[in-house]
């Protein structure tokens, strides 16, 4: 008896409605909606989408300059690249192609150094603009200007002042009797100047987000902490850090994701100078895409790498701050 109940009760259940009407519901119920989302979608599709899966399929490929479709005149060459499956990817992550692992290396060295000087050097202008002072709305736009000017435009000028000639920084050393240098020159003279120009860049925003984070923090803390005899610097790591952290964390990923990316900063400032050994992960792939015989596969896989390497570390990242905010 107890089978028949519940067999009747299950034949009473309507049926679970389909993907189709569920769809055709919501857009009954919020076809506006749908309709101002629309564009969006459509943009991101063809801007970000499209090219992704592109991507995607290429990296599965071997096709380069000389095997793919192109037009000569009014005749038609066809493609003649084949699907290869994984054989990009195993070539670069075991090392067979020799120049990943090495550029890693410096990539995640050059993440880590610009986004370390680029925290630190931003907190010390927040704590410096937090205060009460003269003229600090002028500091505080001064201050932003390097964020706000175009990256190619202040790159080139960050060139003209590390030109071994006529460079200003050449004109310093030389008028205090120091030796000229080769700025752009050498590789590891390279690498300090787009370390420099890139946390010239980034410590803007740093700055404003702090500064922002900062300003949300009661001022009740600091005036019971002073009043109970903290100094300054414990006020500093007992009440600042603990309450600039969600503003920290934050400023902290994206400043390692627009780093690890951060192509215009090395490819403007050393163009065709770049010894090669400069190059992050993201300007070697452009440098297999678009020199020499281009090698679209390559570059591609190189490309889902680089996003497979964010993806991972945004998740532990953030997983990372989930613990560390319910501890």
């Amino acid at each position: 008896m107890t089978t028949a109940a519940l067999d009747g009760q299950q034949r009473g259940k309507a049926p679970r409605p389909g993907l189709v009407t569920l769809f055709k519901r919501s857009w009954d119920k919020h076809w506006y909606a749908w309709a101002m989302v629309a564009p969006v979608v459509i943009v991101i599709g063809v801007l970000v989408l499209y090219p992704l899966g592109y991507g995607i399929y290429l990296s599965f490929t071997d096709a380069t300059e000389t095997n793919i479709a192109k037009d000569i005149g009014p005749v038609h060459i066809p493609a003649t690249y084949h699907v290869v499956g994984f054989d990009n990817y195993w070539k670069i992550l075991s090392g067979q192609d020799g120049d990943f692992y090495p550029r890693l290396i410096w990539t995640v060295t050059w993440t880590l150094t610009c986004v370390a000087f680029t925290y630190a050097i931003g907190m010390g202008m927040a704590l410096l603009l937090n205060r009460p002072a003269k003229f600090r709305l002028f500091y505080r736009l001064s201050l932003i200007l390097p964020w706000a000017i175009p990256a190619f435009v202040s790159v080139f000028a960050w060139r003209l002042m590390l030109n071994s000639q006529y460079g200003v920084f050449n004109s310093i050393l030389t008028h205090v009797g120091l030796p000229s240098q080769d700025w752009l020159g050498t590789p590891f003279a390279q690498k300090v100047a787009v370390i420099m120009v890139n946390v010239w860049a980034g410590v803007p925003f740093m700055m404003v987000a702090l500064l922002g984070g900062m300003q949300s923090i009661p001022q009740e803390l600091y005036e019971a902490a002073e009043m109970d005899g903290a100094s300054p610097w414990k006020r500093f790591l007992h009440i600042t850090l603990p309450g600039l952290r969600p503003v920290s964390n934050t400023v902290i990923l994206l400043g390692v994701i627009w780093t690890f990316n951060m192509f215009p900063i090395i490819f403007l400032l050393l163009g065709q100078t770049n010894s090669g050994d400069t190059d992050i992960l993201v300007t070697y792939a452009y440098r297999k895409a678009f020199t020499g015989v281009s090698d679209y596969s390559g570059a591609a896989s190189y490309g889902m790498v680089i996003l497979a390497i964010l993806l991972v570390f945004s998740t532990f990242y953030r997983r990372y701050q989930a613990k560390t905010e319910q501890a």
